[in-house]
């Protein structure tokens, strides 16, 4: 199971190398607060309730059984 990860660390080099790599990896893919933040907020401005009913639309309900 762990034969691939053996033979990396069978070397103080390779074992430096290889978590370099990590570091790198994990430093490249997450992106920074200030830009998750600005992206978040143009993205979406304002939330809006799609359950929620429309006042322009509701008019005079009485809410009775119509009777």
């Amino acid at each position: 199971m762990f034969n691939k990860y053996q033979n990396v660390f069978r070397s103080r080099w390779k074992a430096l190398w290889w978590a370099a790599g990590v570091c790198l990896t994990a430093y490249c893919t997450v992106p920074s607060q200030e830009t998750t933040d600005a992206q978040v907020a143009a993205a979406h401005p304002k939330h809006v309730n799609p359950w929620a009913l429309d006042e322009s639309k509701q008019g005079n309900r009485s809410g009775g059984s119509g009777g």
